[in-house]
C-alpha cells in the first residue's frame, strides 16, 4: 500500500497545482500555506476557511507529518537533547542550546551519514535515510521552545549538502514571506565540503556557511575525513573565493582540536596559507570523547594558545563553549545509543 503524502513541506506552486487538481479555488493555496507555516496546523479538518468538501478531500488524501519527539534529556547547563523517530523507524537528534538572550537549535538533515568522518559518532551509523523537508522542519515546529528560537544551525546528524533538494526546500519555507519569514541571517549550514552541491547552495540561499575543516593538510585531513579524497578542501576554498562574505552572509570554519593530530604550529601555518584573503572566522571546538575513539582534546591552555596564535596572525578565532556533555549532546551519540539498544 502506497503511503499517503503530507501537505507539510509543499510550496505555494505545489499547493496551487493541488488546488487546481482538486477543483478548489486558486486562493485556497495561500490559505493552506498560512495554516501550515504560520499556524503550524496540518490537519485539513482544522482549516476552517476552506469548504467542508475541500477539507474532506484533503483529509482523505494526506496524512500528518508533524510529531513530538520521543524523549528529551536535559543537561545541567540547560541544553536539551531531543530524540525523534522517523516514519521509517530511524532515530535523529536535535539539540536546543539556550545562551542568555539567544536560543539555538541544532537540527539534523539525515539519519546517519555517509561521509564517514573518523571522529564522529553519526558517521559510524552509515547513511540510513535522508530526511524530507517536513522531517527537517518537524524538529523546529514540534519543539516546546519553538517560539523562543533565535537561530537554527544545520549541524546535527548528516551532511546537509548530501540531501540538498530537501534542505533547500526546508530553507525556502523557513525564509519565505509565506513561510516562517525568518531572516537568512538566523540560519547557518555546516558542510564537510560536498563540492558538486556547494555552488548551488551558495547561489540559491543567503544563509551563513560553516565548513567542517579540522585539518588543513590534504593527506592528514583525508585520513580522518574521507570526503577530502573526493573533494579536497583546497577546491572548496577556491569556490568560496568567488563569493562575497564581507556583508550580511558569513563563512566560518569549524576546527575540532585533537591532541597530536591537528594542533601544532605547523597546522597553524597551513591554516593561514589555506585561508589567506578570505574574510572568515575559525571556531575551535573541544573534542567530545566518543566510545572507542583514539582521539582526545588538548588541555585548555593549549587550545587558548592555538586561538591566540591564529588571532595574532589576523584570523578571527573563537573557542566554542562546550555544552551538554553530561547528556551526550555531541552529534550522533544519543541516536547511536538508541539504535544499538533497539538492535540489541
Amino acid at each position: 500500500m502506497t503511503p499517503k503524502e503530507t501537505l507539510y513541506g509543499k510550496n505555494p506552486d505545489e499547493l496551487a497545482a493541488l488546488c487546481a487538481a482538486e477543483g478548489m479555488p486558486r486562493f485556497a493555496a495561500r490559505q493552506i500555506a498560512r495554516w501550515l507555516y504560520v499556524r503550524h496546523t496540518e490537519e485539513p479538518q482544522r482549516m476552517t476557511d476552506l469548504s467542508a468538501a475541500s477539507r474532506a478531500r484533503l483529509a482523505e488524501r494526506f496524512t500528518t507529518a508533524l510529531h513530538a519527539p520521543e524523549r528529551v534529556t536535559v543537561s545541567a547547563d540547560g541544553t536539551k537533547k531531543y530524540l525523534f523517530r522517523t516514519a521509517q523507524g530511524h532515530f535523529i537528534e536535535s539539540a536546543y542550546i539556550p545562551d542568555g538572550e539567544r536560543a539555538t537549535l541544532c537540527v539534523s538533515s539525515q539519519a546517519g551519514c555517509r561521509m564517514g568522518c573518523r571522529f564522529c559518532a553519526t558517521g559510524r551509523q552509515g547513511l540510513q535515510h535522508s530526511l524530507s523537508a517536513a522531517e527537517i522542519l518537524n524538529q523546529i515546529v514540534s519543539l516546546p521552545e519553538r517560539d523562543r528560537l533565535t537561530n537554527v544551525v544545520f549541524m546535527g546528524m548528516g551532511e546537509p549538502l548530501d540531501n540538498l533538494d530537501n534542505v533547500l526546500r526546508a530553507l525556502g519555507i523557513m525564509t519565505a514571506d509565506w513561510g516562517f519569514a525568518w531572516s537568512p541571517t538566523r540560519i547557518t549550514l555546516s558542510t564537510a565540503g560536498v563540492v558538486p552541491a556547494l555552488r548551488r547552495f551558495l547561489d540559491e540561499t543567503k544563509v551563513h556557511l560553516a565548513v567542517s575543516l579540522h585539518n588543513p593538510v590534504h593527506e592528514e585531513r583525508a585520513a580522518i575525513m574521507p570526503v577530502e579524497r573526493a573533494w579536497p578542501i583546497a577546491e572548496v576554498i577556491d569556490i568560496l573565493r568567488g563569493y562575497d562574505f564581507t556583508h550580511q552572509r558569513r563563512v566560518s570554519f569549524e576546527y575540532i582540536l585533537m591532541s597530536g593530530l591537528n594542533d601544532s604550529p605547523r597546522h597553524i601555518r597551513a591554516l593561514c596559507r589555506l585561508l589567506d584573503g578570505i574574510k572568515c572566522r575559525i571556531n575551535l571546538i573541544r573534542f567530545h570523547k566518543i566510545p572507542g575513539s583514539p582521539y582526545f582534546s588538548p588541555p585548555d591552555e593549549e587550545i587558548v594558545r592555538f586561538r591566540d596564535t591564529l588571532t595574532a596572525k589576523g584570523i578571527q578565532t573563537t573557542i566554542r563553549a562546550s555544552r551538554g556533555e553530561d547528556i551526550q549532546a555531541a552529534c550522533g551519540l544519543l541516536s547511536t545509543q538508541e539504535l544499538e539498544r533497539h538492535n540489541g
